[in-house]
């Protein structure tokens, strides 16, 4: 059994000539909780839509539980499996709480009913109100308890925590990260909001013009990358030729800024080798790292 719960493999897919993915390549540990960050029209719901079948990719090869997400029957086990949140709020407009909760727990033998009332009491869902009635934030918390209620394996969450106050937010981070350590369920979390993603993603996968340009453990990417500030005695008449991992390098007079992917060392010596030269480094945020990468692209 392969140790990825989502396997993409140059994932390519387009529309109207309009190129969505171009040779995607993506691996979601089980037990992670992984990040999947990108602009606007990156490709990341498109990504979604071919992980849960719902779109058939043009090239290359899409694969959730090791199955392979375009076939219909192998859809479905997927889709069984899997829990969603969807930032479109995709629910039953008319039904109340307690029904479309009846109406789900009917699909899942696996259902909980200890998870369902804990989630209930936890995000002050009022049962006998119908959905359309529910603010957008409710509705995001119930989507989750619908989700993690028929005991899921993966979560697939795109921007589910839209609609909520700061205080909601902080509850529902705290819960994916104990469903996710006490349950070993994995969690493949899409948003625009970096300080959430930051806050409890263990692995990140950036994507830009529908293919990723950074990916990894977000620790090993916070310690691979550095953002090093050097400053001259006075100002450059020619620019330096920096050493490799010098990704992204500014001058402004005296002061060059670099953001650095790997060789710190190496640049770091090289710069203090320079007639006048004074280095600083600094720890680099995923805010900075995802800034960098799709301003450059």
């Amino acid at each position: 059994m392969s140790d990825w719960v989502i396997e993409a493999r140059g994932l390519r897919k387009s529309f109207k000539g309009q190129t969505a993915l171009a040779g995607l390549n993506l691996e979601v540990p089980a037990g992670s909780i992984f990040g999947f960050l990108g602009r606007n029209g990156a490709g990341k719901t498109t990504t979604i839509k071919l992980l849960m079948g719902l779109l058939k990719p043009d090239g290359g090869d899409a694969r959730v539980f090791g199955l392979p997400a375009g076939d219909l029957s192998a859809g479905i086990e997927i889709r069984r499996r899997l829990g969603f949140v969807t930032e479109d709020k995709d629910l039953y407009p008319y039904m109340t709480v307690e029904q479309i909760i009846r109406f789900t727990r009917s699909f899942f033998p696996t259902w909980r009913v200890d998870v369902e009332e804990r989630y209930l009491k936890l995000f002050d869902l009022p049962r006998h109100r119908k959905i359309s009635d529910l603010s957008k934030g409710m509705q995001s918390k119930l989507m989750l308890l619908l989700a993690i209620s028929h005991a899921a394996e993966l979560l697939i969450l795109d921007e589910p925590t839209e609609g909520l106050d700061p205080v909601a937010v902080e509850d529902m981070l705290r819960e994916l990260v104990a469903i996710s350590a006490s349950e070993g369920t994995t969690i493949f979390f899409s948003s625009h909001q970096l300080q959430e993603v930051e806050q409890i993603a263990d692995r990140v996968c950036i994507i830009d013009h529908g293919a990723a340009v950074v990916t990894g453990s977000l620790d090993d990417l916070k310690t691979q990358y550095q953002r090093l500030r050097v400053v001259f005695g006075e100002e450059l008449r020619a620019p330096v030729q920096w050493g490799e991992g010098a990704e992204h390098v500014r001058q402004d007079g005296r002061t060059v800024d670099i953001l650095a992917s790997g060789n710190v060392e190496a640049i770091i010596n090289q710069a203090r080798s320079l007639p006048g030269a004074s280095v600083e480094r600094f720890p680099v945020t995923l805010k900075e790292i995802f800034l960098e990468h799709v301003r450059s692209n």
